[in-house]
């Protein structure tokens, strides 16, 4: 019921930039938790940041002080700026929202994006 469209990735060099976005869409009453997660090849997908609809967010230490996570609750729109990319940084990320699909107050369901590839050369 929550479609997730995810943009922005890239091929992007070490110590640059990129910006990633995510849009619900879908029969949903409301969306609270947002969030990023990243699948490097061999690994496991693992959190890089989340963010509350009242705007309280967390990092994976590795890339605090580098990422920011924002959201626009009007828009269901969840973004990801990325600084000072780094080549480990290189990886498939996915958007994740928490909405109630049922009714209002129900327990949130998780939906995933089909992922966006952010690749950072050396």
């Amino acid at each position: 019921q929550v479609q997730l469209a995810e943009s922005g990735g890239g091929l992007v060099q070490a110590g640059g930039s990129l910006r990633l976005s995510c849009t619900a869409s879908g029969r949903f009453f409301s969306i609270n938790a947002m969030g990023w997660y990243r699948q490097a090849p061999g690994k496991q997908r693992e959190l890089v940041s989340s963010i509350t609809t009242g705007g309280s967010t967390n990092y994976a230490d590795s890339v605090k002080g580098r990422f920011t996570i924002s959201r626009d609750n009007a828009k269901n729109t969840v973004y990801l700026q990325m600084n000072s990319l780094k080549p480990e940084d290189t990886a498939v990320y996915y958007c994740n929202a928490n909405a109630e699909v049922a009714y209002v107050g129900s327990r949130p369901v998780a939906s995933w994006g089909k992922g966006t590839l952010v690749t950072v050369s050396s």
